[in-house]
């Protein structure tokens, strides 16, 4: 991995900073884009004390508000860093609230933000000689039965998202991946979607306390979580492969909508429109 420049979102804590972590050990070059500094530089400064010789910067961004995602790739491109592998890892689950740009909170983070983030990264990771994206999915993507486009309309009053919600945000992320994969054949990026197992991370911070307690005793540990996510990116063996879905770090079933191209490209079209208005 030395030499190679890893994005990793949400890197400040979960399976973002599991993974971060991980490929530091591996003297990857590394920038880590998480929502509060004040969370993130704790992480990092031990991260450097670990690995002196770490290569490794902050870049502030909410994934779910577009102006502050677009802020961060301008700031990003402008460092003229390479771009070799892209892991969109924050998410959220069973938010009350709505972005600044006026979506339900689950959408924004889990899908619109990433979508936006990934699009003005592009240039820089078709750059890259084996560029990678890596959207961090989950076997929750398996439930949707159809795609209700409504749940992504702008709205002006917040509603609970239950867990139907983040299951299509998560159908979203292999939809995503898949078609960027059509998009992309041809060149040096490669994509792929994931489950990373049931984990006690972050991404249940929007429950009530005493159900994360509950849920996260039955939970895999950051670390068990970014072992896929690690595969996915750093694989020798996958050099070539796209639009893949895996579980375990091993190519797994995907829910058959997700092999809709129909539907994949509508879902691109549409995101398109939201992040352009």
């Amino acid at each position: 991995m030395e030499g190679r420049t890893f994005l990793v979102t949400g890197a400040n804590s979960g399976i973002g900073r599991a993974l971060a972590e991980a490929l530091a050990a591996r003297r990857a070059r590394l920038v880590l884009l998480a929502r509060s500094e004040a969370r993130m530089m704790p992480v990092l400064e031990g991260m450097r004390a670990r690995f002196p010789d770490l290569d490794a910067m902050f870049l502030h961004a909410d994934v779910s508000d577009l102006s502050s995602v677009r802020r961060a790739a301008e700031s990003f491109l402008a460092t003229g860093r390479p771009l070799d592998v892209l892991v969109n890892n924050a998410g959220v689950a069973g938010t009350n609230g709505l972005s600044r740009d006026g979506f339900d909170l689950t959408y924004a983070t889990n899908h619109i933000g990433p979508f936006l983030l990934t699009e003005l990264l592009l240039s820089r990771l078709r750059a890259s000689a084996e560029g990678r994206i890596v959207n961090i999915s989950s076997m929750a993507h398996l439930r949707p039965k159809a795609v209700d486009w409504s749940v992504l309309s702008r709205r002006t009053v917040a509603k609970r998202s239950g867990f139907a919600d983040y299951a299509m945000t998560k159908l979203m992320n292999v939809l995503h991946a898949k078609e960027l994969a059509r998009r992309l054949a041809g060149t040096t990026v490669t994509t792929y979607a994931l489950h990373p197992g049931a984990v006690a991370s972050n991404v249940w911070r929007a429950l009530p306390k005493p159900l994360q307690v509950v849920l996260k005793l039955f939970m895999l540990s950051n670390e068990q979580g970014a072992r896929t996510p690690l595969y996915c990116a750093t694989a020798p063996e996958l050099r070539g492969v796209s639009g893949r879905y895996y579980d375990k770090c091993r190519e797994s079933r995907c829910n058959p909508l997700a092999d809709d191209e129909a539907l994949g490209r509508e879902l691109w079209e549409r995101t398109e429109q939201l992040v352009a208005s």
